[in-house]
């Protein structure tokens, strides 16, 4: 009951800082962890990214200031946030399909989206399978890309890096550097509190690398490993259930070390994957 109680006391932060910029790493404090993890506790939660949901609020909200016809258009973009008219214009019809200026039209259609409010609902009649391991640091070897706390930013560079790496013979080499422990091939997020990070594809290594690789040390820590086989969309169903139906129950919270996903074999059609989230007794 804590953990739904910080993700709701997020929310009401993210309600009364709606009309600034909100602080996504205070947002994480709120809720007792990182901003990217909270990003991706609600991103699998209530099934939009958080940038997503805080523009659709906003946009709920422009739509009564724009119906009292109190304010002029360019007031009510900046209210929102936004720079420009145009901006704003581009913004509201993404989510409402109709421009500012024809709210106040009669028969027209829009759409409100209120507060999330996290709820315990019963789920878990699939099981899965898990172990706690706690593991000293470790080295892992591979190439690295940076990466904000915004999530929505981060789908679109971490899927063209493994893209690029299957293609430019990364994958094969690091399969041959691999000698420890977690055996497969790595997906490294790597986050500090400033908001800060680093992704990595990579393999646990004692070897000596090129310069065409990096190495970082995972740091010692407690991990909850979670076992899954299927597709790459499968190994994102998996995540989910975890955030959604594990933690609530586990007695665990978020710890502070990476994610870290771990493919066991090289088909990605039948693929048989760990999930290593790193958790600390509450």
């Amino acid at each position: 009951m804590e953990w739904i109680n910080r993700l709701n006391n997020a929310i009401q932060y993210i309600e009364e800082h709606i009309l600034e910029e909100v602080d996504y790493e205070q947002l994480g404090k709120v809720a007792c962890c990182s901003a990217y993890h909270f990003q991706r506790m609600f991103s699998y939660m209530a099934e939009t990214s958080l940038t997503e949901y805080i523009r659709r609020r906003r946009m709920s909200l422009a739509v009564a200031d724009l119906q009292s016809g109190e304010e002029k258009i360019i007031d009510i973009a900046l209210k929102y946030g936004y720079s420009s008219p145009t901006a704003f214009n581009r913004a509201f019809q993404n989510v409402h399909g109709i421009a500012p200026s024809a709210v106040r039209e009669s028969g027209v259609t829009l759409k409100s989206y209120s507060p999330i409010s996290f709820k315990i609902t019963i789920k878990g009649v699939e099981e899965m399978e898990y172990r706690i391991e706690k593991k000293e640091s470790f080295r892992i070897v591979g190439i690295g890309q940076q990466i904000s706390s915004d999530m929505e930013k981060n789908f679109k560079i971490v899927p063209p890096m493994w893209e690029k790496a299957a293609m430019d013979g990364t994958i094969p080499k690091l399969c041959g550097l691999m000698d420890s422990q977690p055996m497969g091939i790595l997906g490294v997020s790597v986050f500090q509190e400033e908001g800060n990070g680093r992704y990595f594809i990579a393999a646990a290594s004692t070897k000596p690398i090129d310069e065409t690789l990096e190495e970082y040390i995972v740091p010692a820590a407690t991990w909850a490993v979670f076992y899954g086989e299927g597709t790459s969309r499968s190994i994102q169903e998996l995540e989910s259930r975890i955030l959604s139906e594990w933690f609530p129950s586990s007695g665990y919270e978020y710890g502070n070390a990476p994610d870290i996903e771990v493919y066991l074999n090289a088909d990605p059609e039948n693929a048989k994957y760990e999930v290593w989230i790193p958790v600390v007794k509450k």
